[in-house]
């Protein structure tokens, strides 16, 4: 009985996220009042979204966006891209797209390369005469959003499921991933093929005329207050970049940061500034998600779907695109169920099982999830997407054409690509 209102709860709620019958946050609380009140798992488990470095990447990411914007370094740093990105409509999605690709290499965060991103994008199409609002407005903040997360699966520490992959695999097999070997596998196809097929369905989508500048701004020489900001970014930036020496997770970072950012005196926000500056609403979200991910995981209905998807999947005894495409399916439903984060977790386990009856190498079971977990059919099952919806305010049905679109697409175009490109490599 206990399982079944696990499995019940755990169903709604994804039901309603999937749909959007309900506001996102009211889901989430909802699944926080059901799961507690019905005694579905341990309360550690049920709020354990808020305690993860997900949450609070997020959390200081909105509070870093709302010091950039209000000290004026979103505007001054639009104005520098302005002139090369407002020439045409094209130029300017294909261009936000690559920033956020480039900074993915030195920054592994992806809420804070959202946070920074966000409203230097946003202030730079207003600057070429995109309003708040419009449809270019909403197409610029989701090529940062699914930019920033689609895209930076082909690089190794620069996206939060890869590093769960990695951790999995490390602890279930001894396998340690590397960066350049991972780069050049999933670079290709997941880096510049699904880059190529955003921009298209982004261009698609949301159409809009941006007005050409042809001359930058002159502004004022930079305030003491963007001084102090920049190196505060510039100290956050490094810490984040090397996080693999000095062990200080990038959450924690980020966390301090931020509590700098809202000190009297010394910081750059005020009280009023912190309740209109961070969307709670997106972070509450976010606890949902990773919340419903604890319970699937920890109640084993993620094991026992994955046992029952296994026993009905139509696996032949030898490698062959049927065998990786119906891979790449698994990963594809459990996603609805565990999201981009919990995928690895789950999958990489039995990567050995999946290995031995599709005829594939250990290996390229566990590298051929990045194509699926990087591709999310509902923006839900990504929470950087979702950040990022919410700090550019997008509609959720502007967020669920997009990931539809760019879903069909990869799947038609690239899936068969990739497995030419594991083909090639050797891992087919």
């Amino acid at each position: 009985m206990h399982f079944w209102l696990t499995t019940l709860v755990i169903a709604i709620t994804i039901l309603l996220w999937a749909s959007a019958r309900l506001p996102e946050y009211l889901t989430a609380l909802l699944f926080f009042a059901a799961a507690t009140l019905l005694n579905i798992a341990p309360t550690s488990t049920i709020f354990s979204g808020f305690a993860s470095s997900a949450f609070w990447l997020v959390l200081s990411g909105f509070v870093l966006g709302a010091a950039i914007r209000k000290v004026g370094l979103a505007q001054r740093w639009a104005n520098y891209l302005v002139v090369p990105f407002s020439q045409s409509w094209p130029r300017m999605v294909v261009g936000t797209l690559v920033l956020t690709y480039l900074l993915a290499l030195v920054m592994p965060s992806n809420m804070g390369r959202i946070a920074l991103l966000m409203p230097v994008v946003l202030a730079l199409g207003e600057r070429a005469g995109i309003k708040a609002g419009s449809r270019g407005n909403i197409g610029l903040a989701l090529a940062v959003g699914l930019g920033t997360f689609q895209l930076s699966a082909s690089i190794l520490p620069a996206n939060v499921p890869n590093l769960v992959l990695s951790g999995a695999a490390e602890n279930a097999y001894q396998i340690h991933l590397q960066w350049l070997p991972w780069w050049l596998l999933h670079m290709p196809v997941v880096g510049i093929g699904k880059g190529m097929i955003l921009a298209a369905a982004i261009l698609f989508l949301f159409r809009a005329q941006p007005q050409p500048v042809r001359h930058r701004d002159q502004l004022e020489p930079l305030s003491r207050s963007e001084w102090r900001l920049m190196g505060l970014l510039a100290i956050t930036l490094l810490l984040w970049m090397t996080d693999s020496l000095h062990g200080l997770p990038a959450a924690w970072i980020g966390l301090a940061a931020a509590c700098i950012c809202l000190l009297p005196r010394i910081g750059f926000l005020s009280s009023d500034d912190f309740a209109s500056g961070v969307n709670f609403r997106t972070c509450i979200y976010i606890a949902g998600i990773l919340g419903v991910a604890t319970v699937v995981v920890d109640s084993g209905l993620g094991r026992l779907i994955a046992d029952l998807l296994l026993s009905l999947l139509p696996l032949q005894d030898h490698a062959s695109f049927g065998n990786f495409a119906v891979l790449n399916s698994l990963v594809s439903l459990l996603n609805f169920v565990l999201t981009a984060n919990g995928v690895p977790a789950m999958v990489t386990p039995i990567a050995q099982e999946l290995a031995t009856a599709s005829g594939f190498s250990l290996m390229s079971v566990v590298m051929m999830q990045v194509f699926a977990y990087a591709t999310p059919l509902l923006p839900y099952q990504a929470s950087p997407v979702v950040v990022a919806m919410g700090l550019g305010n997008v509609p959720a049905k502007a967020g669920l054409q997009l990931c539809v679109l760019v879903f069909i697409f990869s799947v038609l175009l690239l899936l068969p690509l990739d497995y030419l490109w594991f083909r090639l490599l050797g891992y087919a």
